[in-house]
């Protein structure tokens, strides 16, 4: 999951962002969270979630006034492959009927020379662990539909699957493992503003 999103997320709680400050709305049918893992070592399995939604807050005049929270939906899970996406739901992985979400919510934003880091928890398996995304600031635009403020963003990083429980596997004769630990996540957020 090296192009992830972020994951992430669970319903934000927000908090005032002042005057020029604008609380966004994630678009769903124009963001994405990506994910992509080793498969036998030998090639990468990408997929994504479909169903998610959240919140971000942001003032260009203050970004550390960045706030965000998502909610992705397990079920959501596809890769293009249905008895590999029921696997992932299974115990074995998600275990969704247990565990029916996976969330992120910030708990800063880090300017890293022209660069930002998004810092937040990552909550997977009801497990929670501070993860750090690479976020790039895509732009912000008045959008005709709404009449509203569209904004994009994007962010990537890498969480290891052990640090939430979801160990399964099996050993390869020749060495290494079936599913890689390493998930690289990468996601593209749109979101709309009143």
């Amino acid at each position: 999951m090296r192009k992830l999103i972020l994951l992430s997320a669970g319903l934000l709680s927000l908090v005032a962002v002042g005057a020029a400050g604008k609380t966004f709305q994630i678009d769903p049918a124009h963001s994405a969270v990506n994910f992509e893992v080793r498969y036998m070592m030998l090639s990468n399995v990408s997929g994504s979630f479909t169903d998610f939604g959240g919140t971000f807050d942001y003032d260009p005049e203050d970004p550390g006034k960045w706030q965000t929270s998502a909610e992705i939906q397990a079920a959501s899970i596809n890769t293009g492959n249905g008895d590999r996406d029921d696997h992932l739901r299974s115990a074995d992985f998600f275990a969704v009927e247990q565990h029916p979400t996976l969330s992120f919510r910030s708990t800063g934003l880090k300017k890293v020379g022209d660069d930002h880091e998004l810092h937040g928890e990552l909550t997977i398996l009801d497990t929670t662990r501070p993860v750090v995304l690479d976020l790039e600031l895509v732009g912000e635009m008045p959008d005709p539909r709404t009449g509203g403020t569209r904004m994009a963003w994007e962010a990537t990083g890498t969480i290891d699957r052990k640090d939430f429980g979801m160990t399964w596997s099996r050993a390869l004769d020749g060495g290494g493992l079936v599913v890689g630990d390493e998930i690289d996540i990468e996601l593209a957020i749109q979101g709309v503003a009143e």
